[in-house]
C-alpha cells in the first residue's frame, strides 16, 4: 500500500471492532497498525482515563488533533484505529480523509450494549447520569451524524463473521 488514500482509517464508537479488526486487517495486507489511544499514551506517559482526569476532555482532543497532523505526515502503509470521540473535531474529519480510506464501522446500539457491559476502562461511560445504554443513545445520538460525514465507506460490524468484516475491508485498500 502507498501512503496517503491507500490507508485504511477505521472510525466508530467505543465497542465497534476498531482495534480488534484493525489489526486482523493490518495482518492481512501486511502493513503496520496503529492506534491513536496508543500513540497518545506513549507521548504522554499516561493511560488516557488519566489525561481526562488530569486535563480533562478538551485537551485529550487537541492530543487526538496533534497525533492525526503527525500521522497525515507517515509514509508507508497502516491501518489506523482513532478513539471514538476523534471525528467530533471538525478539524479531525479532514484530516482523517488526507491519512486514508475512512471506514465508520457502524454497530447497533444492542450489540454495543453486549460489549461494553463489562467495560471499566472507558471514561465516557462513567460520567453523568443514567444507564449504560442511555449513555450509549445519548453520546451516539451525537456522533454517528458525525461519523457519517466522515466516512468514504460504511461496513457494518453486527451480524457477520469476524473473518467476513476483516474481508470487507481488506478488500477496500487501493480501492477508495
Amino acid at each position: 500500500m502507498q501512503p496517503g488514500r491507500d490507508n485504511i482509517v477505521l472510525i466508530g464508537f467505543m465497542g465497534a471492532g476498531k482495534t480488534s479488526l484493525g489489526k486482523a486487517v493490518s495482518k492481512s495486507l501486511g502493513v503496520s497498525f496503529l492506534d491513536t489511544d496508543d500513540l497518545i499514551e506513549q507521548a504522554e506517559g499516561k493511560k488516557i482515563s488519566e489525561i481526562f482526569a488530569e486535563k480533562g476532555e478538551e485537551h485529550f482532543r487537541a492530543l487526538e488533533t496533534q497525533t492525526l497532523r503527525s500521522l497525515a505526515e507517515r509514509q508507508g502503509g497502516f491501518v489506523l484505529s482513532v478513539g471514538g470521540g476523534l471525528p467530533l473535531r471538525e478539524e479531525n474529519r479532514p484530516l482523517l480523509h488526507e491519512i486514508g480510506c475512512v471506514v465508520y464501522l457502524k454497530v447497533g446500539i444492542d450489540t454495543l450494549e453486549q460489549r461494553l457491559g463489562d467495560d471499566t476502562k472507558r471514561p465516557l461511560l462513567h460520567q453523568g447520569e443514567g444507564t449504560l445504554r442511555e449513555k450509549i443513545t445519548r453520546i451516539l445520538a451525537v456522533r454517528e451524524p458525525l461519523y457519517l460525514e466522515a466516512a468514504d465507506v460504511v461496513v457494518r460490524n453486527e451480524h457477520k463473521t469476524f473473518r467476513q468484516a476483516v474481508d470487507e475491508i481488506t478488500a477496500l485498500a487501493g480501492g477508495a
